[in-house]
C-alpha cells in the first residue's frame, strides 16, 4: 500500500509530498504521524538544509479529511489531536511550499507556515471553513494577516471562497507562479540553492523573521543583531570571508 505521506531526500533537499491523491491530499491522524516523524527527521540530520512541500495530483492539501471528524468524541479531543501544523512550524530548516492545486484550510495553513510559497498557474487557495460552520485552527487568522494583511485575509476567512494563484502572488500570498509541471523542480532549485548558503545563517534567518513578527521594532533590531554577533562567531563565517578573499565557492560545513 502507498503512504499518504511521503519523504524524500535528493542532495540536500528533504521532500515532503502529501500522497493520498484520490481525497485531495486531505490529512487524516496517520499523515500527520507521518508529518511529525518527517519534520523530526530533517530536523535530527545535519545533511539536510532545506524542506520543500507538495501534492501528488490535483491538490497541495484539501486540509483535514472531514468525514474522520466523527471519529472524535468531543471538540476537545479534536483540540488535543496530532496538529500537523504545529509540527510543520516546528520545522526548524527553511520551507519552502510548492503549491500545486488546490490548497485549502489546513493545507493553505500548512503553506503559510513554510518560510517561502510558490504556486502552479492553475493553484487555488481558501479558508473555506467558515461555511461549514467554524473557523481554521492552525494559525489560518494570524498567518494570513501576517501574509497579506487583515483586509484580504478578512475577506478570505469571512467568505470562505477561494482566490487563484495569479491574485495570491498579486496579494504577496505566493512569491512566484508556475506551470504545474516545471513547479516541483523551481521549488528544489530555490531549496538547493538556500542549501548552498550557511546553514547557521539560513536557520538563524529563518528564526530571526518568525522573531519579527512578534516584536517592536527596536527589539527586532537588536535580536537581528545578536544572531549575526552569533553567525559572526561560527567558522562558516570565516570559510566565507576566505572564500571571497580568494575569489572562490564557500564550502558551509554547519560549524
Amino acid at each position: 500500500m502507498t503512504a499518504p505521506l511521503i519523504f524524500e531526500i535528493e542532495g540536500q533537499v528533504g521532500i515532503i509530498t502529501y500522497n493520498r491523491p484520490e481525497k485531495l491530499n486531505a490529512m487524516t491522524p496517520e499523515m500527520a504521524e507521518l508529518m511529525v516523524d518527517a519534520v523530526n527527521r530533517c530536523n535530527g540530520d545535519d545533511a539536510i538544509r532545506a524542506v520543500v512541500l507538495t501534492g501528488t495530483g490535483q491538490a497541495f492539501c484539501a486540509g483535514s479529511d472531514i468525514s474522520l471528524l466523527d471519529s472524535y468524541a468531543t471538540p476537545w479531543d479534536f483540540r488535543n489531536r496530532t496538529e500537523y501544523c504545529d509540527a510543520l512550524r516546528a520545522l526548524r530548516k527553511p520551507s519552502i511550499a510548492a503549491i500545486n492545486g488546490y490548497a485549502f484550510g489546513g493545507g493553505l495553513e500548512m503553506a503559510l507556515s513554510c518560510d517561502i510559497r510558490i504556486a502552479a498557474e492553475t493553484a487555488r487557495m481558501a479558508a473555506p471553513e467558515i461555511k461549514l460552520g467554524w473557523i481554521g485552527g492552525g494559525g489560518m487568522t494570524a498567518l494570513l494577516a501576517h501574509s497579506i494583511g487583515p483586509s484580504n485575509a478578512a475577506m478570505m476567512v469571512m467568505t470562505g471562497e477561494p482566490i487563484d494563484a495569479q491574485k495570491a502572488l498579486s496579494w504577496g500570498l505566493v512569491s512566484e507562479t508556475h506551470p504545474t509541471d516545471a513547479l516541483r523542480a523551481r521549488a528544489v532549485e530555490i531549496a538547493a540553492t538556500i542549501a548552498a548558503r550557511a546553514p547557521i545563517a539560513a536557520e538563524t534567518a529563518k528564526d530571526n523573521l518568525a522573531a519579527a513578527f512578534n516584536m517592536p521594532l527596536e527589539q527586532a533590531i537588536a535580536y537581528e543583531r545578536d544572531l549575526q554577533t552569533i553567525c559572526f562567531a561560527t567558522e562558516d563565517a570565516n570559510e566565507g570571508r576566505a572564500a571571497f578573499a580568494a575569489k572562490r565557492q564557500p564550502l558551509f560545513r554547519r560549524r
